[in-house]
């Protein structure tokens, strides 16, 4: 009785040791964020090769397990080397191949959007001008405080081309050696990328059956199990979305694309680019698209800009309610509070990049969470709760709502609900 005491106190000891290990270093993490940040990024600029190669051969993956399956059921599981250096191939020519056709085709008639929007940009404000005139010219007091901005601007733009054009030009031309060589740094930082994207398709399951040998070297059996789950999880949640994200926005662009033509915008390809990319990232996306496009369009025509703002809304309502759920599904599970905070928190700490990968992320700690919090009411003896808030807001069959929310059962899926 009184080993099993003393055996308690220690184990109460140990447990206020690490809880106190881990505070302590969270609040060191908390004060020092800034230092650990600077060295994050800088491992992550040191390391950009490696991470390009990982995210494409992660892309990759899907698409060269399919090809490889198809090889071997063409040559037999004899030529198993084969197929897997051929479907390696095959998808790194494949990747190379849209990328190399999207710069080909897209990138001139951008550029020859943009270039005819500089070249027209002076008519055109001239004649915005002569248009805000004739409206100013009924009030003799907006008119006189119109010629005052206009005067003021135009001296503003003199300044600027007599004192600050030069400067700027030295600018750039002392600055063009350091933009050659981030290009060529760019550059061999894609090659590398490719590179290493063939070495880890090529070991990706070596690299899949080491990471499972220090899991289980690690962890017990039990929790072993759940890591694999939620990795499983968590690679289902992130493939799912990006693949179906990718080929939304690629059918949205193109649809832009059409409609602008079919109106007679003058930038399609332009607007539709600019669109098909801000549709990747959920929900802000079309907004973020829409801005820089409708301004475009008002200093073309502004009859243009009203028609594409119609033409946005209801292109963004067709993806929302038909396109977007037949490719997407629910994927992540989430209601539209808990995308909009992702958005904005992984937003505000990593840009665009956060923006994007931030709703399968937050996915991903939402169902680690969810399934913490229904551990802990099974272990308190509540499991009532759950039944009850499942019963309220997640009404199912009692056997499909055990297979979803029963941990032992694989992943499970997420319900956010309100």
């Amino acid at each position: 009785m009184r080993k099993d005491e003393n055996r308690r106190y220690v184990k109460a000891g140990i447990t206020a040791v690490a809880v106190l290990g881990v505070t302590i270093l969270l609040a060191f993490a908390l004060l020092r964020i800034d230092w650990i940040m600077g060295i994050v990024n800088g491992a992550l600029r040191i390391l950009q090769p490696f991470v390009f190669g990982a995210v494409i051969a992660y892309i990759l993956t899907p698409l060269c397990g399919k090809i490889e399956d198809l090889l071997l059921k063409a040559l037999g599981e004899k030529h198993r080397r084969l197929c897997s250096g051929l479907s390696i191939f095959l998808s790194i020519v494949l990747f190379v191949t849209v990328v190399v056709l999207l710069i080909l085709i897209v990138i001139p008639r951008v550029f020859n959007s943009i270039m005819g929007i500089v070249n027209s940009l002076p008519g055109q404000l001239r004649g915005l001008n002569r248009k805000i005139e004739e409206l100013v010219s009924i009030d003799p007091e907006l008119q006189r405080t119109w010629a005052v901005a206009t005067s003021e601007i135009i001296r503003r733009i003199q300044d600027f081309r007599d004192t600050g054009l030069m400067p700027l030009a030295q600018r750039l031309l002392s600055g063009t050696a350091t933009y050659v060589t981030i290009l060529f740094r760019l550059l061999s930082n894609l090659l590398l990328a490719i590179v290493i994207t063939v070495y880890l398709l090529a070991t990706r399951r070596r690299i899949a059956a080491q990471a499972q040998l220090v899991v289980r070297s690690v962890f017990s059996t039990k929790w072993a199990d759940r890591i694999e789950r939620e990795v499983r999880f968590a690679d289902e949640m992130f493939n799912g979305f990006f693949m179906g994200k990718l080929l939304d926005s690629a059918i949205i662009g193109i649809l832009c694309f059409l409609g602008c033509v079919a109106m007679g915008f003058s930038s399609a390809p332009l607007i539709a680019v600019v669109v098909g990319i801000t549709n990747i990232i959920p929900f802000f996306g079309p907004f973020i698209g829409a801005v820089p496009c409708l301004l475009i369009l008002f200093l073309e025509k502004p009859i243009y800009s009203l028609m594409f703002l119609i033409f946005i809304i209801i292109l963004q309502q067709l993806d929302g309610n038909v396109i977007g759920p037949k490719i997407l599904g629910n994927t992540t599970g989430l209601s539209g509070l808990w995308v909009t905070f992702a958005i904005i928190l992984f937003g505000g700490m990593w840009g665009i990049t956060g923006m994007i990968i931030g709703v399968p992320l937050f996915a991903v700690i939402y169902d680690v969470a969810r399934k913490l919090c229904h551990k802990g009411l099974r272990f308190r003896g509540r499991e009532d709760l759950i039944q009850a808030y499942m019963a309220r807001f997640h009404p199912q069959p009692a056997k499909e709502m055990k297979e979803n929310h029963d941990p032992e059962n694989g992943p499970e899926k997420i319900s956010s609900g309100n």
